[in-house]
């Protein structure tokens, strides 16, 4: 009997490299789905990765990453088999992805950087609530918590938690470094909790990236991109291995740098130094100091636009929150969006 099962199992298997055809209408949730993860990824501290938790693709959204690295993939794009290559990729899901992703960068760009510099108490309360939501709704996919998931979990922690207080430092604005910045940051944008940008701004490129967005500068887009192509399809590959070796591990630890992203993402936070160049002048970007270092401090309630201020916060991160559960439960009720050809049959699973 255990044998009969063992090859059910086996004639049901779904190859990881073959993918169903969504309709136009599933592709546009999807368009949608990559533009909350783009804005999500124009923000320091804040992850594109947690909004494909959210929208319940993450691990979709890896694996079919994960397939353009893989040498059936390589040989056949090499070789021009273009049919053959297509076929081999999650192309419904990463195209419609990838244009609301890039169509987020390039509209929303302008708007967040206008509330980064003048409301980023109102910004960063919004995101707080997102993340902490996020937390609340990721818990619940585990279904037995032990103490090893737990200690993974308050390492993730303790990692991001160190890792957001480290001092942006001057870097090279040379090719290479374009390239090796897309590929650390694109690493970072598929994380939970490890924002894409807030690694821009360790490297000291985050308001020359987003200045290069606003003012169409292609070339060092396109470094950039490069560099993100190669670093999402590298690490795509070391997730995947984990969450099929160590799914329950992994998605502690994503929890955990989630957790951790809170202290960088605090609404009410005071300058403490700015980037300074070998004559001890402050550098600028765009007529602005850059800012090197922050300390959070507590909400002014004593006068009567603090509290203001405060009430304003705490409904935004409200707004936030309950964006969050709104997406989880729609996302609950159709799926998580992982679908998938059978091999043998043709119809969709998943």
């Amino acid at each position: 009997m255990q044998q009969d099962h063992q090859n059910k199992t086996a004639e049901t298997a779904v190859p990881e490299t073959e993918w169903t055809i969504r309709s136009p209408l599933a592709m546009v949730g999807i368009f949608f789905r990559g533009v909350f993860m783009g804005a999500a990824d124009i923000v320091p501290g804040v992850s594109g990765g947690t909004m494909a938790f959210i929208f319940g693709i993450y691990e979709e959204l890896i694996n079919s990453i994960k397939t353009i690295g893989q040498r059936d993939f390589i040989d056949a794009a090499v070789h021009f088999r273009l049919r053959e290559a297509i076929a081999l990729i999650n192309w419904t899901f990463l195209m419609p992805l990838g244009l609301g992703v890039v169509a987020a960068i390039f509209t929303l760009a302008g708007l967040l950087e206008y509330f980064l510099s003048h409301q980023p108490v109102f910004l960063w309360s919004f995101f707080f609530g997102l993340i902490i939501a996020s937390v609340i709704v990721i818990a619940g996919r585990i279904q037995r918590w032990t103490w090893g998931l737990v200690s993974a979990m308050l390492l993730g922690t303790v990692g991001t938690y160190l890792l957001v207080n480290l001092v942006p430092s001057q870097t090279p604005d040379t090719w290479w470094f374009y390239i090796l910045t897309g590929a650390l940051a694109s690493a970072a944008m598929i994380l939970p909790g490890i924002s894409g940008a807030y690694i821009l701004v360790m490297l000291g490129k985050y308001q020359t990236v987003l200045g290069a967005v606003n003012q169409r500068d292609f070339i060092t887009l396109g470094l950039i991109a490069l560099g993100a192509a190669i670093g999402l399809v590298t690490f795509a590959q070391i997730l995947g291995w984990l969450f099929k070796r160590y799914h329950d591990y992994t998605v502690a630890v994503l929890m955990g740098l989630l957790l951790g992203s809170l202290r960088k993402v605090w609404p009410w936070k005071v300058d403490v130094s700015w980037l300074t160049d070998d004559a001890g002048q402050y550098v600028l970007e765009h007529g602005e100091r850059i800012v090197t270092e922050q300390i959070n401090i507590l909400p002014d309630l004593s006068t009567p636009a603090g509290m203001m201020e405060l009430l304003v916060a705490l409904a935004l991160a409200g707004l936030g929150i309950g964006v969050v559960l709104i997406l989880e439960r729609v996302a609950s009720r159709g799926g998580s969006g992982v679908t998938a050809v059978n091999a043998e049959t043709g119809s969709a699973s998943g």
